[in-house]
């Protein structure tokens, strides 16, 4: 008995939202007396950074710091409409939204500082520090706070904006079933390298290597943690989890979290992996979706080391103990025979 190394390569592209003939999602921007910018929509935290990234977006539009974004995702009642977070498809598809609805409502506040000022409002411009100035003439300034209460108690005007973003729908060819649904691709590739213990069956991840292609990063830290995220989650998928270990049988299913096994800290190998960054045409600023793929290369990555490392054409997960223990029995038939 032994324990063996080997490695594995897997290489996955990813598109970014759903067909759902347009996929749409909406967005509302309004600004308050006090000069902050509220983000209305109905797609979902889930953890993933959702809030931050698309205050990131509406900050960047509306040229104000980021702290002065508000983003509510409250309900789906009162909340315009949002095909839903998932598909990774929600930094694009809210994004554009958030961006639409951000340059109208910067578009109404720059005509209430151009009365204020008496200026065109061709003539203003932001500074992402909270404030409007007549270009090139920076003395020339109003708060944006201050231009957002002037807008509510003097001038009447709601700054404000709607957004929606709604690729087209693509029909589909009637013969072959052809359509160009509206999407943008990542790409990832992942290296793992793994040690197998031929007599206990376990196997433990050395380290998984990755290099995502994911557009323009918005975010970079939550960019990493979804990674960092997405590892665990497909060794976890790999090699321990399931619901239905001896499938399609339901012998021995796990009824809690005591019986269903997870990789914990100590499972957790040195992750490494680098961002290229190709913008999307259709993204907002460049960015494409991250989301989900970040647990799809790992998971054959893992398998298709294993089979490096014995020998064997194991094709299904998780790799347990005893998954493993079977594939060395038949190959030690097989290399009898």
């Amino acid at each position: 008995m032994a324990k063996l190394r080997g490695t594995g390569m897997a290489a996955v592209n990813y598109p970014t939202g759903m067909h759902l003939g347009g996929d749409p999602t909406m967005a509302l921007v309004h600004a308050t007396s006090s000069g902050s910018f509220v983000v209305t929509l109905s797609s979902v935290e889930l953890g993933q950074g959702l809030k931050t990234v698309l205050a990131q977006i509406a900050a960047e539009t509306l040229g104000v710091p980021l702290e002065a974004v508000v983003v509510d995702t409250g309900d789906t009642d009162t909340g315009p409409h949002c095909s839903g977070t998932g598909a990774s498809r929600t930094t694009h598809r809210a994004g554009n939204a958030v961006i639409a609805a951000a340059k109208e409502a910067r578009q109404e506040m720059l005509d209430v500082a151009a009365e204020m000022l008496e200026v065109s409002a061709d003539d203003l411009v932001t500074d992402g520090k909270g404030n409007i100035h007549v270009k090139g003439v920076v003395e020339k300034s109003l708060p944006a706070a201050e231009v957002a209460a002037a807008g509510q108690f003097v001038y009447g005007k709601s700054i404000s904006g709607r957004g929606i973003f709604l690729p087209p729908a693509s029909k589909q060819d009637p013969e072959t079933g052809e359509s160009a649904p509206y999407s943008t691709q990542a790409h990832a590739c992942t290296v793992v390298e793994v040690e197998v213990d031929t007599e206990t069956g376990a196997v433990r991840v050395l380290s998984l290597k990755s290099v995502y292609e994911i557009g323009r990063q918005v975010n970079p830290e939550l960019v990493k943690g979804q990674i960092v995220g997405g590892a665990w989650m497909g060794i976890g998928h790999a090699l321990y989890e399931t619901t239905a270990p001896y499938y399609p049988a339901i012998d021995h299913a796990p009824y809690d979290f005591l019986n269903y096994v997870i990789p914990g800290a100590a499972e957790m190998p040195e992750v490494q992996c680098e961002i290229l960054e190709y913008p999307s045409e259709t993204g907002p600023y460049g960015a494409k979706g991250v989301g989900e793929m970040v647990a799809n290369a790992p998971i054959p990555a893992i398998v298709n080391a294993i089979n490096n490392a014995l020998d064997v054409c194991i094709g299904e997960i998780p790799v347990t103990p005893e998954v493993v223990l079977r594939a060395l029995e038949e190959k030690a038939r097989a290399d009898g025979a």
